[in-house]
């Protein structure tokens, strides 16, 4: 059993960055692949960024390629997700989720998911 945690959401400007965290703990998260996913009001939730075990391996979805990045501390255990340029569009709730195996971009592949935390980005 992994439990999540996300923290760093809040309302920022356009342009602006926020830092979202996600603490994992229970069984060795470190052995997890991680991935951050959002929903919007009245959307399906989407893939944002995915990282693995160790962190050599990241993908992101398009959208907030070359803006939005993912990193982990096994240290600490804890996943992060810097997002910089933000624009009204990334206004959601983002939740992190962990799995046992390779990453992935597909939502159904995560077995742990914490509670999520609303970013806001204002024009």
């Amino acid at each position: 059993q992994v439990q999540l945690v996300e923290s760093g959401g809040g309302l920022v400007q356009a342009g602006g960055s926020l830092r979202l965290s996600c603490a994992a703990s229970g069984r060795t998260a470190s052995a997890y692949a991680m991935g951050w996913f959002r929903q919007a009001p009245g959307k399906e939730r989407e893939f944002v960024a995915t990282i693995s075990t160790n962190g050599p391996v990241r993908s992101y979805a398009d959208s907030v390629k070359g803006r939005f990045t993912i990193s982990r501390d096994n240290s600490l255990n804890t996943v992060f997700l810097q997002m910089n340029s933000l624009k009204p569009e990334d206004t959601a709730v983002y939740s992190c989720a962990a799995r046992q195996g390779l990453t992935s971009m597909i939502d159904s592949q995560y077995r742990y998911w914490g509670q999520g935390t609303q970013v806001t980005v204002s024009s």
